[in-house]
């Protein structure tokens, strides 16, 4: 644990990609395998679960700190993260400990099968032992929390680095249903083949939002377009006779969409392709609202199916007979992608993703605003002779999106951040008038700049009516412009609608409160765009 602690602390101290790709490289070279594998399972969400909740560290910790509960309440608050808090609170250890990541690793995931009495001293006696640093890990690893400030791309650039495995190769090979209980350290970095897993799919490839003008990008004959489907980017692989479907997340989602089971016959072995799960009926896309009723349900019943229909709305072709042909140009892997669902009848389960035709920007422009009324987010623009890259990258492949919905809104409740912005009020709820009376709508957190955010934080503790911990209610005062992707009706929000990704778009300091918008105008949004 120690030579991974080292490894956190060089990370957590700098903001330079290289100085954590270098930091990250000089730790692969220097822990056993296993350390290696978990240090990689970690760093690409796969971390233990949940073993003991959060109440019962609370309780431990207080008790071991020899302080009144309340006060490791507010320090929490303060600190904005129990893991840390916890860490801070705690008396110096009594001892040092040797135990490797993987050690402690296992100490974590036996705490399943203790009771509450078993936990407790598990958890007491590894405190005892770790230092600061050591014990914040142990208590992520405990909380099934664990994260750190590195993404997969980066942490895989370092692993090529230490291992001089080719980094697109490496991607590939750290994709998939993997953990380190059922793989070891070699057969996953060092076997012959990234394909010996047939389930293994390829590394996403991903667009960037537009910047500037459109027309910037050139020539319109040197790109593809075609929408921007609202749903879930997959990935559908048929191998050996086996279908897999596995989600952006790296989710193996083939049992929660039994509709794509046709598939493993209807399609050669060999193929992949690339799409977006998409809620479908009667030849044309649904909304997303649709689609929604089936994410997190662990099963899927035949009325669901018949409610919430889904097909793959096919856009890409990464594997073709067996071949990667990820290399190849857009434009190649397009037309072998009609070939195929030319050849092969999928029965209505895959649609092919209609590629816009246009003339000029202007064209192109005006089909971009028709983009909500026919359920796309907005446009995909793809340079016709790109490759299918890893990872998200500038150049080739751009989202162009629809304007965000929009509203102004009254802040009524604000609440204190967590980590870095521990001090600062990041996180609002906001309401619209209903009568003379404010209707709490959404919640939003992001949006402003560091210095609005210190400047609103400012003004919450100079004009706060009620104290929830670490929520405030204030005086209605503050408008701000409420920015958001979709729309629909929920019985579960005191409001009757529930929006799809809110965020502050800008701080309305120009408009009184009393001109902030009404629930019968968010009522009137829901009418038009609530599909």
């Amino acid at each position: 644990m120690i030579h991974f602690a080292n490894m956190f602390r060089q990370l957590d101290r700098t903001t330079k990609t290289n100085a954590k790709v270098a930091a990250l490289a000089d730790y692969f070279r220097t822990v056993p395998d296993q350390d290696k594998l978990w240090t990689m399972a970690l760093l690409s969400h796969r971390r233990p679960k949940r073993t003991v909740n959060s109440k019962l560290l609370r309780a431990w910790a207080a008790e071991m700190a020899g302080i009144d509960p309340w006060i490791l309440e507010e320090s929490y608050h303060v600190v904005g993260d129990l893991a840390e808090t916890i860490a801070l609170v705690l008396p110096e250890p009594e001892a040092s400990s040797e135990k490797s990541l993987t050690e402690w690793i296992t100490v974590v995931e036996q705490l399943a099968a203790y009771d509450e009495d078993g936990k407790r001293t598990a958890v007491t006696d590894a405190w005892r032992v770790l230092g600061t640093t050591e014990r914040y890990l142990f208590n992520k690893l405990i909380t099934g929390s664990f994260r750190v400030g590195v993404s997969q791309k980066l942490m895989t650039r370092a692993l090529s680095q230490a291992t001089e495995i080719d980094e697109l190769n490496l991607a590939h090979r750290l994709m998939g249903n993997w953990t380190p209980h059922t793989i070891t350290y070699d057969q996953l970095i060092n076997s012959a083949s990234a394909t010996d897993d047939s389930s293994r799919p390829y590394p996403f490839y991903l667009a960037y939002q537009l910047e500037g003008e459109p027309a910037d990008l050139g020539m319109p004959d040197e790109w593809q377009a075609e929408h921007k489907w609202d749903g879930i980017r997959g990935q559908l692989i048929v191998r050996n006779g086996e279908l897999f479907v596995w989600s952006r997340g790296e989710e193996l989602v083939t049992d929660k969409y039994p509709e794509y089971a046709p598939l493993a016959e209807l399609l050669p072995d060999g193929t992949v392709i690339d799409g977006e799960i998409l809620p479908f009926a009667k030849g044309k896309p649904l909304s997303f609202n649709i689609l929604q009723t089936r994410i997190g349900r662990k099963t899927v019943s035949k009325k669901l199916l018949k409610d919430a229909p889904v097909v793959l709305m096919a856009y890409d072709l990464l594997e073709y007979e067996g071949e990667d042909i990820r290399s190849r140009p857009m434009s190649e892997r397009r037309e072998l992608l009609e070939k195929l669902l030319a050849e092969n009848d999928t029965q209505g389960i895959i649609q092919l993703s209609p590629i816009v035709r246009w003339n000029n920007w202007e064209e192109l422009a005006a089909e971009r605003q028709n983009a909500r009324e026919k359920h796309s987010e907005g446009l995909m623009l793809k340079r016709r002779n790109s490759e299918y890259k890893q990872g998200r990258k500038k150049g080739d492949w751009w989202k162009w999106k629809v304007d965000p919905l929009t509203i102004d809104a009254v802040m009524m409740y604000a609440q204190r951040g967590h980590g870095r912005r521990a001090n600062l009020f990041t996180d609002f709820t906001f309401g619209v008038w209903d009568g003379d009376k404010l209707v709490p709508f959404t919640k939003a957190y992001s949006g402003l700049t560091d210095k609005e955010f210190n400047r609103i934080t400012a003004w919450v503790r100079k004009n706060t009516i009620e104290s929830f911990g670490p929520v405030r209610s204030v005086k209605p005062f503050h408008v701000f412009e409420i920015g958001f992707e979709g729309i629909r009706e929920s019985t579960r929000h005191k409001s009757g609608v529930a929006l799809r990704f809110p965020r502050m778009l800008r701080w309305r300091e120009d408009k009184p409160v009393e001109e902030a918008n009404t629930k019968v105008d968010l009522l009137a949004m829901l009418e038009e765009y609530g599909g």
